[in-house]
């Protein structure tokens, strides 16, 4: 059975809103090792895929999605106004809008692949594979920065959590463990993509 569409349209908002604040909040009090989740997007992305996980039908996945990371760009940024006195304006600055322009976009291309992946054939091998494909990008440029003075081993570590959370993710997205081998098979090359994604995007 599907969820109800104005139920997803709560959990959308309030999701959102949980995500932005918990965000910062874990990046504020965190040990650094994993404190970089909190500061993910690859994570923001997982978040969407998981609402159209839960969502199913990729209308209600895309927009719920989009609207989840929306309004987690001003709550994290009102997290920071509570925790260290930041100034709140900083939500209508042109960085806070194109985060989320970046949110609208992530939102709606995790949000199906969260839609997909309940589905079966080539969508649900892909869908599934996203979040997988995702994280992976991700540890691709935290192992690109291993050695760095900036930022010694520790990227090494971080990245080798990403691609354990990008299996798991996929793990539980998808079985048999025929179709999580084909989704984590498809993540591969769907990092690529990622990581170029990420370099034009300016976060590589």
């Amino acid at each position: 059975m599907r969820p109800d569409h104005r139920w997803m349209a709560v959990v959308a908002v309030a999701g959102g809103f949980l995500l932005g604040f918990l965000d910062f909040v874990w990046i504020r009090f965190m040990p650094s090792a994993v404190a970089h989740l909190g500061n993910s997007s690859a994570v923001w992305a997982v978040a969407a895929f998981w609402y159209g996980y839960r969502a199913r039908a990729w209308r209600v996945a895309a927009g719920g999605a989009a609207v989840g990371l929306v309004v987690a760009v001003p709550s994290y940024y009102l997290a920071a106004t509570l925790v260290q006195d930041d100034d709140l304006a900083v939500i209508g600055q042109p960085s806070s809008l194109l985060w989320m322009a970046f949110g609208v976009l992530a939102g709606v291309v995790f949000g199906v692949a969260g839609a997909w992946a309940r589905t079966d054939g080539w969508r649900q091998v892909v869908g599934a594979a996203a979040p997988g494909a995702v994280l992976f990008a991700e540890a691709a440029l935290l192992a690109g920065r291993v050695g760095d003075p900036s930022y010694g081993t520790e990227p090494a570590w971080q990245a080798a959590l990403d691609v354990a959370l990008g299996v798991l993710v996929v793990v539980l997205a998808v079985a048999p463990w025929r179709r999580r081998l084909q989704a984590l098979a498809a993540a591969v090359p769907l990092a690529v993509v990622g990581v170029a994604a990420f370099v034009v995007a300016g976060f590589g």
